[in-house]
């Protein structure tokens, strides 16, 4: 059993931290089903206090649902397809960026998409809204990520089957039909799509010009994290800092070396493609994604 503990929890450690997310988007949905089941719950009603409500009252007694719904899924089907995706998408996520900025761009896509999902369902006519409950589903994180690598790397290709495919092709696709998916039963959801889809697509121009617009996000939940992280009873040994380069130690300045490298492999990737790289620029971004 000991062994069996540890294993879990050694493989556990070696998840990817969208891996982590795809387990608790599990872990959720198998909550869902089993209070639905002891509590003898309406099929899509366990989970109510995770999902973000379409009127913008409701939402100010319950802000935690902005993130939250996006962790929240009723049908297998749904479940599946946003963690498939993902899965793929994260996999060259975890080459070419840093973690933190890849999950700024998730959660950044989760909020965007719950936003206009408000917006649209709060300040439109209900003559043009089609009635629907709440909002559920990682679709608008899934989105964000997803067209922003379309819109970072256009010309990079994907390959289904026997046939290649442009990222930029799949990305116009994927907003087209969204588009048309407005006037279905399922619009709320493709509204999310799109608050997700503009926020990945601005996310990746503005970071071609050299503006990460999801640093400050990144910061406040970093000081969100230290909240719940113990203190450490340790004194703090303070040594003089040595070799210092245009004002900063060694290790910092190397690491300011490391991501121009990044940055400017990144910007050959999206005006060339991702195989126009030398073999020794792949192995340094495979060796800087790990």
């Amino acid at each position: 059993m000991t062994s069996l503990s540890h294993d879990i929890k050694d493989k556990l450690k070696r998840l990817n931290v969208f891996e982590k997310i795809i387990l608790v988007n599990v872990l959720v949905f198998l909550i869902g089903k089993l209070l639905g089941i002891f509590q003898r719950l309406p099929k899509n009603a366990a989970l109510n206090w995770l999902e973000l409500p379409r009127d913008v009252l409701d939402f100010l007694i319950m802000p935690w649902t902005i993130i939250t719904y996006g962790f929240t899924h009723y049908r297998f089907i749904h479940l599946l397809f946003n963690c498939l995706i993902l899965y793929f998408v994260a996999r060259s996520l975890a080459n070419l960026f840093p973690t933190k900025q890849s999950l700024n761009i998730y959660f950044l896509g989760i909020i965007s998409g719950g936003l206009l999902f408000l917006a649209v369902y709060n300040i439109l006519p209900d003559s043009i809204t089609v009635d629907g409950g709440s909002l559920v589903g990682a679709s608008a994180g899934v989105r964000a990520v997803l067209i922003f690598l379309c819109a970072y790397m256009p010309n990079r290709e994907a390959r289904f089957f026997m046939v290649s495919i442009k990222l930029w092709h799949i990305g116009v696709a994927l907003v087209a039909f969204d588009l048309i998916g407005l006037v279905g039963i399922n619009q709320g959801g493709n509204v999310a799509h799109i608050g997700g889809s503009i926020l990945g697509y601005l996310y990746a121009t503005q970071l071609q010009k050299g503006t990460d617009i999801g640093s400050s996000f990144g910061q406040f939940m970093d000081k969100i994290a230290n909240l719940f992280k113990p203190k450490s009873t340790l004194k703090t040994v303070h040594k003089n800092k040595r070799g210092s380069y245009a004002g900063h130690n060694k290790a910092e300045f190397n690491e300011f070396n490391k991501q121009k490298k990044i940055d400017l492999i990144l910007d050959k990737i999206s005006k060339s493609g991702y195989d126009s790289l030398t073999k020794e620029e792949k192995e340094f971004l495979f060796k800087a994604g790990k």
